[in-house]
């Protein structure tokens, strides 16, 4: 695509209100890059989760070891292991100290095919490499080695980065509840996307776990 801008998103983008960034990263151009070559896609869907604000968000409760990263700079990865077999990548927003981040849901993989189809075998068409959180995160080869990465530097060869790509506009961008968010956050409209993209991931409502009846009176919970 010759129109791609490959300047990298400056860091002052990020340290801005988390519901003002979110939209605003639709069509950025994301590049991870790998000991097998890079691989780019063209961000289709994301999340907005804000902070000590939002019921969703990790860092409701405050800072912990484990969300950290949610405190620091802007225009880092935060990167955390869900349901004990899927990561998932963010981006950090707001100014240093207040935490808020950006869920990478979807995206349009644009070079690095290959690649994405090994880590991706059971995708039956390329607009689903990168359908969903935890399939982008496995195209991308995204794990916890990457929580804390700067995504705003100039080195091409850096591990992860964010270019200004093409901005999608403001007429072609949806919003609606975000995916299995439930409680006080479930009808917040922060979830946004490039309307009729076919790389969006499909919106499922927050379903509370249900905890399986022991069969006898030894039986666990789980």
């Amino acid at each position: 695509m010759a129109d791609r801008n490959r300047k990298p998103l400056p860091r002052d983008f990020f340290a801005r209100p988390v519901l003002e960034v979110a939209p605003d990263l639709l069509g950025r151009t994301l590049v991870r890059t790998t000991d097998d070559g890079p691989i780019e896609l063209r961000l289709t869907e994301v999340e907005a989760y804000a902070g000590r604000i939002d019921p969703g968000s990790h860092a409701y409760r405050g800072r912990t070891e484990r969300n950290a990263v949610m405190f620091g700079p802007p225009g880092h990865a935060y990167v955390y292991f869900t349901y004990g077999m899927w990561h998932c990548l963010n981006m950090v927003c707001e100014e240093e100290g207040t935490a808020g981040g950006v869920l990478l849901r979807a995206g349009e993989v644009l070079d690095g095919h290959e690649q994405a189809r090994r880590r991706r075998p059971t995708a039956r068409k390329d607009s689903e490499l990168a359908k969903g959180p935890a399939r982008l995160a496995t195209a991308l080869a995204v794990d916890r080695a990457l929580n804390g990465t700067d995504v705003c530097g100039d080195d091409p060869g850096a591990p992860l980065r964010i270019l200004e790509g093409t901005p999608v506009p403001a007429e072609r961008v949806s919003a609606g509840p975000r995916t299995g968010v439930g409680g006080e956050g479930a009808l917040h409209p922060w979830r946004y996307w490039i309307t009729g993209d076919p790389s969006v991931s499909p919106y499922r409502a927050h379903q509370p776990r249900r905890r399986k009846r022991a069969l006898d009176a030894g039986a666990t919970e789980v």
